[in-house]
């Protein structure tokens, strides 16, 4: 796992690259594979796609007529991966440094980091918050006392990265450093993982240690691709079926659409107009009648839309539709699950961990559904809770630490509970009121909330959560395979298949 404090070496990238290049030796590739690849460059694809990627009532869709209409939209998400590749040889030797620099001086990375960079920056006042928030403010949707403490922590993280740049460039200039590609490309196979891509003070960094690190944005991209692969097919099928029925009944495409589509959409009248602007007004410019003529345009396009898919769902219910399109596969991510509050066997076969946020709706909803399935898999599921509150919710934090507060005190499954079912009232007052309702000694929660005790707890459990390439919540991990969907059905297929795959075993 990355440390608590990784975001300050993640972002030095291509400058420290170009500024340090006196202090760095670069040595010529000598593999020729790392010249040849072309195919799959991101290192994404884990197989081609079949030649038939779909039937509809017997006709095929061609695989090529798929990615030929996907393939900018595709590219433009797998650079993403390419760019980040490149980034991660530079994150991998800052961390190294910092690691071999904290060995030598007897402390942990995190210490050395606090003395270095987090000790070094001063802290933001509340003036320069204020004017961050007058610069800012058409773009952040909030006013400054909801968003004071994001814009703190922000303006404290550029500073603390500006910082962190200069150590490290010190301790570059001051370490054997040999980077031995000129870029970063995926292993061809297992054995190119091995493949050396720099060196400090003959410490090795190889393409293994690249992917590694990678696997989250990897599985992030594959979804956003099968996703975009997914609505283009989707929509594919649907002209299918389109030119089915036309022929069937013998007219022109567009003739159907007349008939099925613009003939049965509601046209929209000027009531209609001004019943959508009096219920909106708050958020629009301007007065009805400079803007009536927009909003029935609007109106309009969206009883065509309505129209145009139930037409679709019309046609798909009386077809037969294969879809062969292969979704993508989690990789098994290590998540550390020591000193994390838990509920069921330890020694469970299967351990379910949740990345949550107390202020977060959804969350809520998933609770019921994972006390659901302790109840059902019994002996067999494992749940651990780990802390992802999320920038927009401005009291998830310290809800999450006023939760490690109260399971220092045995109460964690039972303020949780409160919490979720008051998730409009996490203010400080509010957050002592349900310590008291519990029963909690009180004088020792307010202490660890005032003192901040459990803030690094949190913050270890978000930064482990980026590593793993959290974006919402809640994010939910099976024997250390992501869900890809939320639902009572997707957390009970996932154990099943689990028990299923150790029953064959």
């Amino acid at each position: 796992m990355k440390s608590f404090l990784s975001f300050l070496f993640v972002a030095l990238g291509v400058a420290l690259s170009i500024c340090l290049t006196q202090s760095v030796t670069v040595v010529q590739a000598q593999s020729p594979a790392i010249a040849t690849i072309k195919f799959n460059s991101c290192g994404c694809e884990t197989k081609p796609l079949p030649d038939v990627i779909a039937t509809v009532n017997g006709a095929p869709i061609k695989s090529s007529e798929l990615e030929e209409a996907v393939r900018l939209d595709v590219e433009q998400a797998q650079k993403a991966v390419i760019d980040a590749r490149g980034r991660e040889l530079d994150y991998q030797i800052n961390s190294k440094l910092a690691e071999m620099e904290a060995k030598k001086r007897g402390v942990t990375v995190g210490q050395l980091m606090q003395q270095e960079v987090v000790k070094k920056v001063p802290e933001p006042t509340d003036a320069e918050c204020q004017a961050f928030y007058d610069d800012n403010k058409a773009n952040l949707g909030g006013n400054f006392n909801e968003l004071k403490a994001g814009i703190a922590n922000y303006i404290r993280q550029q500073r603390q990265q500006a910082e962190a740049e200069k150590f490290a460039y010190r301790l570059r200039g001051a370490a054997d450093l040999k980077i031995l590609v000129a870029e970063v490309t995926p292993p061809q196979n297992d054995s190119e993982r091995s493949r050396v891509l720099a060196t400090i003070n003959g410490t090795p960094i190889t393409s293994g240690d690249i992917e590694d690190s990678l696997k989250p944005l990897i599985f992030n991209v594959q979804q956003q691709v099968y996703g975009i692969r997914l609505n283009v097919l989707g929509a594919k099928v649907n002209d299918t079926l389109l030119l089915q029925e036309a022929k069937k009944r013998q007219i022109e495409p567009i003739a159907l659409l007349n008939t099925e589509v613009v003939q049965k959409t509601k046209k929209i009248t000027d009531e209609d107009a001004k019943k959508f602007y009096d219920e909106n007004k708050a958020k629009l410019t301007g007065d009805f009648p400079a803007l009536k003529d927009q909003i029935i345009g609007y109106l309009q396009q969206q009883e065509s839309d309505k129209t145009t898919a139930a037409f679709a769902e019309q046609l798909r219910k009386g077809a037969a539709i294969q879809i062969f399109l292969p979704p993508p596969v989690s990789p098994v991510f290590k998540i550390a699950t020591d000193d994390r509050p838990s509920k069921g066997n330890p020694n469970a076969p299967v351990t379910l961990i949740e990345f949550s946020d107390y202020q977060c709706p959804t969350c809520a909803q998933t609770q019921p559904m994972i006390e659901a399935a302790i109840a059902k898999y019994g002996d067999s599921l494992r749940v651990v809770v780990r802390n992802y509150p999320l920038i927009k919710h401005p009291n998830a934090f310290r809800a999450a630490e006023a939760s490690e507060a109260a399971r220092a005190q045995g109460k964690y499954w039972e303020y949780i509970a409160i919490l979720y079912q008051n998730q409009n009232a996490l203010t400080d007052d509010k957050l002592k009121e349900y310590a008291s309702r519990l029963g909690l000694d009180r004088k020792a929660f307010d202490a660890a909330l005032a003192s901040g005790q459990y803030t690094e707890k949190v913050q270890r459990d978000i930064d482990d959560g980026n590593y793993l390439g959290i974006t919402g919540t809640p994010t939910i991990f099976i024997n250390g395979r992501r869900l890809t969907a939320v639902t009572a059905e997707s957390i009970n297929g996932g154990i099943d298949a689990v028990l299923k795959d150790l029953g064959r075993k």
